[in-house]
């Protein structure tokens, strides 16, 4: 006869299959993960193979929703944010935007991956720019002006968008300004970014579609503007008729550092589950070998692509007005960027001698004899429209000319060389002749911009006065009234007056007395 097995034999057996199963079926593998909503910068598509590792290693589910990345820094709203986390390329924007907001909580961040925004170009056009560059080094000047020459065609994404347009920006017109520090609204002049912005001719809201794009239309352009993690996945890709070679700009780069950024606190303990994961040597690496950005710290041994030294970081404006002003002034890069200029020069008598001199060696300047980083910035560009207009006691001659190379540089300097002085000075009336030629443009080319420089060294001798200039500018269409005057004063001109037309014009007035002559057209440029 068979004895029963014992009860608390019969219940320990029973507990412990109990235990197996429910561990069989909720083990670590099982478990539900805990899901956080992640507002992401578009170019990160590329992270998602790795969001697997991230959610069997650390039991945390990444749902992301990617937005071009300074249209994802204008969708965080303090106090009203609508994802868990938020990971971008860069949060400068959005820093500013929380400083500004005067927001008591900042959320948390960490710094995840580096990639510096850098110019990829062909190695021809590579080759011409360090033979140019003083020292071989080229710099974003050097590319600004290869650009407003026609030389370098270049794609670059929408800095109204995308991180790596506006980065690149930043760092142009940071060249531009010259002082070494964070950008001012003082150091913002629209017609310096003219000429490199004339050789942009392809943009898109983001650099994954600017990537595309690129290898789509890469016979017509000579170079790229984007991340430099973007730049060597082209060229490992395959699909480049010519690989790029990377310049890393002299005068500095903006610093892509990817931070994740906690906005909901509660649901920080998986935050830090996330974070550390992203940091850790093993994940680092794998970011490297995926993505081509830049590891974190020194643990990883870097890819030889990635072990050139990028300098110091270009400082970023800490003002958000400075930067919607940068670029509101850029402009839309899929809009034509030419622009007329109406140059009115005194030629009367008292300019013989060293002040036509002097203005002479400035047009040289405009036309790239100045290859001082600030000349560079404000040169005549190509498809640029230039009126030239000399004037004593009338306009005594004018030229229109349209840029597109030597030839038409040399008609402008040949222009400005003649000898031919008139004993009274017209400003009013000139002005005035110079007003009827803006209209004359306007309705030939409506929306074109169109602006007016004055420069003259003395007072009204002849022809109608200021007040009545006014009264007939008065009675232009709006369009024309739209056309600012920007005034040089030099030597003995009548300050007050023209002070008081740059104000009712809409432009400002520049004492070119206190500065070189050169100096004060490249301060005032049209714009």
């Amino acid at each position: 006869m068979r004895r029963r097995p014992h009860r608390r034999v019969v219940l320990a057996l029973c507990l412990a299959l109990l235990t197996t199963a429910t561990a069989t079926a909720c083990g670590s593998g099982d478990e539900e993960p805990t899901t956080l909503r992640v507002l992401a910068s578009s170019e990160l598509r590329d992270m998602e193979p790795l969001l697997d590792d991230l959610r069997r290693d650390t039991g945390v589910n990444l749902e992301m929703e990617y937005q071009a990345t300074v249209d994802a820094g204008n969708g965080l709203t303090p106090g009203e944010y609508h994802h868990d986390l938020a990971w971008l390329s860069s949060d400068r924007y959005f820093q500013l935007r929380l400083k500004e907001s005067k927001a008591t909580a900042k959320p948390l961040a960490t710094t995840t991956m580096l990639s510096p925004v850098v110019v990829g170009v062909k190695p021809e056009t590579a080759r011409a720019l360090r033979a140019r560059a003083k020292g071989g080094q080229v710099s974003w000047a050097d590319i600004a002006d290869a650009a407003a020459a026609g030389s370098v065609r270049f794609g670059m994404a929408d800095p109204k968008r995308a991180n790596s347009g506006l980065s690149a920006l930043v760092g142009v017109a940071t060249a531009a300004a010259g002082t070494g520090s964070a950008l001012r609204a003082e150091d913002i002049s629209c017609d310096r970014l003219r000429g490199f912005r004339t050789g942009q001719k392809l943009t898109a809201d983001s650099s994954a579609d600017l990537r595309e794009q690129y290898i789509a239309h890469q016979d017509r352009l000579d170079a790229l503007i984007t991340y430099e993690s973007e730049l060597l996945s082209l060229n490992a890709g395959g699909k480049l008729h010519e690989k790029l070679e990377i310049v890393y700009p002299k005068d500095g780069m903006v610093l892509s550092d990817y931070p994740l950024l906690l906005l909901d606190p509660r649901k920080r303990e998986a935050y830090d589950k996330v974070a550390d994961w992203l940091k850790s040597p093993s994940t680092q690496k794998k970011i490297m070998e995926r993505t081509l950005r830049r590891p974190l710290g020194a643990e990883v041994r870097r890819d030889p692509r990635l072990r050139a030294d990028i300098g110091n970081a270009l400082y970023f404006p800490n003002q958000r007005a400075v930067v919607d002003q940068l670029v509101e002034d850029y402009g839309d890069p899929r809009l034509p960027t030419a622009h007329h200029v109406i140059f009115l020069l005194d030629f009367s008598t008292s300019m013989r001698g060293a002040r036509v001199a002097s203005l002479r060696s400035t047009f040289a300047g405009l036309s790239g004899a100045d290859t001082s980083a600030t000349g560079k910035f404000v040169r005549f560009y190509q498809g640029e429209r230039i009126t030239v207009m000399r004037f004593g006691g009338r306009v005594l001659a004018e030229r229109d000319v349209t840029v597109d190379g030597r030839r038409d540089l040399d008609s402008v300097k040949s222009f400005v060389a003649a000898d031919d002085f008139d004993n009274s000075t017209a400003i009013w009336s000139a002005l005035d002749h110079a007003y009827r030629k803006a209209s004359g443009i306007a309705d030939d080319h409506p929306g074109q911009p169109i602006s007016i420089v004055l420069m003259t060294d003395g007072e009204n001798t002849s022809g109608i006065g200021p007040k009545e200039f006014r009264r007939r500018y008065a009675a232009q269409p709006e369009a024309v009234r739209d056309v600012p005057t920007f005034p040089l004063r030099f030597g003995e001109a009548d300050t007050a007056e023209l002070t008081r037309v740059a104000r009712t014009t809409g432009g400002r007035m520049v004492d070119a007395g206190a500065r070189s002559l050169p100096d004060a057209f490249k301060e005032i440029r049209g714009c």
